[in-house]
């Protein structure tokens, strides 16, 4: 019985180890790896915006009273100087009319001063010529005298209520006009706020009839880019957006215009950074949402390497010991992991550009087509808790 126990033992004990090499076998790492590669990086900053024209234009009254008829619509296009709107003008022709009564009786008041005054100096004259042959007296001189200058200033102040009535005419002449809305530029209507039969009062301050986009092939974008960001935003650089309506289509315009005038908004600060865009088949309408990437630079045919790879750091048991770094070592304070037998081995590098998704390596011992690990593929014991080698 006795030896029957110790052959059992046995047998258990090289179960074990074969369990055990087995499973050694299991426990070497496994990595993902990609190449490196020579290619082009493009470096961008992100931005939202909204697709406006570049000029528009709030039409307004400057009189009160009943719109009478409309002559544009949404989307009509519209000529300078073209009527789009006509106020209800029966009140104002009222006072035009009134004005002009006003200033007929005040020209014939002006008519009737300048005779008063012609016979005021006939008798003064009169008077002189007897007064020097002492046939009057003194006062009856000074009495024609004196009716003579109160008939010449009438004369003139007649004549200043002729200009009056003549401005007041002027007035509700103009008055008149305004009745008549015309567009102030050649453009396309891009909103109408007024029905007819509406009354607009404008007596305050002017209400907004109709909203005119000059021309809907210029557009512009008004984006809000992050503090962190504006520094790298420069005058001229090109852009790249896609708008909601045509997700699959890129377009293309030019930054014009860096505003330094701050937008805070709940401690966060941005600035307004304008960019041009063509629109010369009117598929970008006034109101969208554009997703900007603003291209800030751009290198050609650079060795680049995964940003996975930069990220990826593997366990201390399987790490290769790194060479020690040098003083005034730039950039070795990062690094890929190239696979190895035995342990992965670092080699530090200086990168440069990045858009994302890859990172320039613009020094290190790195060589295109060299193989950086970016993950873990396999299962590693004792490497510590989480997924191995995606530490960020």
């Amino acid at each position: 019985m006795k030896k029957i126990l110790i052959g059992i033992a046995i047998i258990v004990v090289i179960g074990a180890a074969v369990f055990y090499l087995a499973g050694g076998k299991n426990n070497v790492p496994q990595y993902r790896t990609e190449k490196v590669t020579r290619g082009d990086i493009v470096t961008t900053v992100t931005a939202t915006g909204t697709v406006n024209a570049v000029t528009t234009v709030l039409v307004g009254t400057q009189v009160s009273g009943t719109i009478k008829q409309i002559f544009a619509d949404f989307n009509s296009p519209v000529k300078k100087g073209q009527l789009i709107a006509q106020i209800d003008p029966a009140l104002f022709d009222a006072q035009v009319a009134q004005q002009r009564a006003n200033l007929s009786s005040a020209k014939a008041n002006l008519a009737k001063s300048r005779a008063s005054m012609v016979d005021a100096d006939r008798t003064k004259k009169r008077n002189a010529e007897l007064f020097a042959k002492g046939l009057i007296a003194r006062s009856d001189l000074d009495t024609a005298e004196t009716n003579y200058e109160t008939a010449k200033a009438q004369v003139e102040a007649s004549a200043a209520q002729v200009d009056q009535a003549q401005a007041s005419l002027q007035n509700a002449e103009t008055n008149l006009r305004y009745t008549r809305i015309v567009s102030p530029v050649d453009g396309t209507v891009v909103s109408r706020n007024v029905d007819v039969g509406q009354t607009v009062a404008a007596s305050f301050q002017t209400p907004t009839l109709f909203t005119i986009a000059q021309d809907l092939t210029k557009m512009q974008i008004d984006t809000s880019v992050d503090e962190a960001d504006i520094g790298k935003v420069k005058k001229d650089q090109d852009v790249e957006f896609t708008v909601d309506a045509y997700p699959d289509l890129t377009f293309r315009g030019k930054v014009s215009q860096v505003r330094n005038a701050p937008i805070s908004v709940q401690n966060v600060v941005t600035y307004d950074v304008v960019i041009e865009v063509g629109n010369p088949d009117l598929k970008l309408k006034p109101g969208m949402t554009a997703n900007v990437s603003i291209i800030v630079e751009r290198k050609s045919a650079v060795l680049k390497v995964p940003n996975a790879a930069l990220r990826f750091r593997p366990s201390e048991k399987t790490t290769a010991q790194p060479r020690r770094k040098k003083s005034g070592d730039q950039g070795s304070s990062v690094g890929v992991y190239l696979p190895a037998d035995g342990a992965p081995r670092r080699v530090a590098i200086t990168p440069g550009a990045t858009d994302g998704n890859f990172t320039e390596v613009a020094g290190g011992d790195l060589k295109e087509g060299q193989e950086v690990i970016i993950e873990a593929a396999g299962k590693q014991k004792n490497q510590g808790s989480g997924p191995p080698g995606m530490h960020f």
